[in-house]
């Protein structure tokens, strides 16, 4: 029914809209006024999300979850030279325009009240970063895509570098260097992909849906997967280049890092999605088995790491590189049941590791510590509190009925098709993870109250929550009903495996088998 309505780039152009409004009308304020601006810019930042959110909604609902292609596509003039402005979804990106557009709201409401100062350009930059992140998961042209891959950098980078902690320049500079030195070879990677497909199509072209027929030789194919690995590898992040992750976790405000583990982390898994397997199957074949050891040592090692941190931020951002190991893993199954696991489990971090530095926030905002020897006896002061952070560690977990468990156990038997080591191997990090989550909970939930000053610490207010309620509901609904994802991803993943397996050479194909 909304087919031909241009509902992505108003996805994209509601949010800066917003932000322009925001900032016009910061400027026209008078000195004396200021404060209420402050007071209401986060008001029109929710009423612009909220915006948001509603049209992202409409657009799932009104998606035919039976279709594997792309829909809601606007193909207009752009750039010229065979660069065009052309959006569209299919079952693989839509959900992950809905997970944007519905935690983007709830950071700026957790925001409200934990940013103290020049809320007015705070808000500017999550509605900028919210309309940028969506514009990745619609954009069908190569150019376009790279533009918003790239821009994202901008927004995050301010918000962590001016509202975070006090080692925030630091994180902010490591974060953006790290994520655009590995985008350079991207960059690369795309002109020769725009020469190519110049030469075999006879006109240039960016369309991404086109340049999935380029004949590119095996050996090309090879530097080219390398050249996004490069990239993809750094913005999941993947061990060992996760080293970025950690710092800019602990020095971003909470907001910041909720979007961050739920969304940003997401982009590299979508790039994998999208380019490595359609554009070089031949490559991710060759590829494959470092990809499945790498996610091993991620799961596996990280675990390890955040066993030991004393910063409770820092434990979940290396909680974050565990997880992301399973969606690498299950991509790069090639498998139905691997790749659902994966796009699941991407879902399903987002709302749990969001979750979860909320529920940092929440504490750290009364007491202004993330170290985990602060805490103790938080179950008799905060038991409203208590019940939420049990609920997302066990989530953490993958404890069953909660979405946590369905990624996780459909990537280990996509994996157990293909390796059973492997499987093994990521079964033990689910140990692991029970071992550092569970460390967490019982030293600040359970255990004797030794610092005086938690006697003042106060329960969950009616905001948080209805923020941790939010999330709650829905960690729980995808737990025991995960077919309000796997069936519109379901058509989109069956095209993406069937045309993976039709453009890879004999040799290749056989090899797989």
């Amino acid at each position: 029914m909304f087919a031909e309505l241009p509902i992505l780039p108003a996805l994209t152009l509601i949010p800066i809209i917003g932000a322009a409004f925001i900032a016009f009308m910061s400027r026209l304020t008078k000195a004396d006024g200021r404060d209420q601006m402050e007071r209401n810019a986060p008001r029109a930042a929710l009423l612009v999300s909220g915006i948001v959110l509603l049209l992202s909604i409409v657009l799932v609902g009104d998606f035919d979850a039976s279709n594997p292609g792309f829909q809601y596509v606007d193909d207009v003039a752009w750039l010229g030279g065979g660069i065009r402005f052309i959006m569209g979804v299919d079952g693989i990106s839509v959900l992950f325009i809905l997970l944007t557009a519905f935690l983007t709201p709830l950071c700026i409401l957790a925001s409200a009240t934990s940013i103290k100062e020049r809320k007015v350009d705070y808000m500017i930059a999550f509605l900028l970063l919210e309309a940028l992140m969506i514009g990745v998961f619609c954009a069908l042209d190569l150019v376009l895509f790279y533009l918003f891959f790239e821009a994202v950098l901008i927004p995050m980078f301010i918000i962590i570098g001016v509202w975070g902690g006090a080692n925030r320049v630091y994180a902010s500079y490591k974060f953006f260097l790290y994520t655009l030195l590995g985008s350079v070879l991207m960059l690369a990677a795309i002109l020769w992909l725009y020469q190519a497909g110049a030469e075999q199509f006879g006109q240039a072209t960016m369309d991404m849906r086109k340049l999935r027929g380029l004949d590119i030789p095996g050996g090309a194919q090879t530097w080219l997967w390398l050249a996004f690995f490069a990239s993809f590898a750094v913005k999941m992040p993947m061990w060992p280049v996760h080293t970025w992750l950690p710092d800019a976790h602990v020095q971003a405000p909470t907001a910041g890092s909720v979007i961050l583990a739920g969304i940003l982390l997401k982009l590299g898994g979508y790039g994998f999605l999208r380019f490595s397997l359609p554009y070089f199957p031949d490559a991710s074949v060759q590829f494959a088995p470092l990809i499945f050891w790498l996610s091993v040592i991620a799961i596996i090692y990280t675990s390890l790491v955040a066993y030991r941190q004393t910063d409770m931020k820092k434990l979940i951002a290396y909680s974050s590189v565990a997880h992301m190991g399973f969606v690498t893993m299950g991509i790069f199954t090639f498998n139905f049941q691997g790749i659902q696991g994966g796009i699941f489990q991407m879902i399903s971090h987002g709302l749990v590791s969001g979750a979860l530095f909320f529920c940092v926030g929440v504490i750290y905002d009364r007491m202004h510590t993330r170290e985990i020897a602060f805490y103790g006896g938080l179950v008799k002061r905060m038991p409203m509190f208590a019940a939420f952070f049990l609920l997302f560690t066990m989530a953490n977990v993958g404890l069953p009925g909660t979405s946590g468990f369905v990624g996780e156990i459909l990537t280990m038997l996509g994996a157990y098709q293909v390796n059973p080591w492997i499987a093994a191997g990521a079964a033990m990090g689910m140990i692991l993870s029970a071992m550092y989550a569970l460390h967490l909970y019982r030293e600040t939930i359970f255990g004797e109250q030794v610092n005086e000053k938690l006697d003042v610490i106060t329960d969950v207010t009616r905001r948080e929550w209805f923020i941790l309620g939010t999330l709650a509901f829905f960690t729980i609904l995808l737990g025991v009903y995960p077919a309000l994802v796997t069936d519109i991803t379901g058509p989109a993943v069956e095209q993406l495996i069937s045309n993976f397996e039709a453009d890879l050479t004999p040799v290749e194909l056989a090899g797989g088998q």
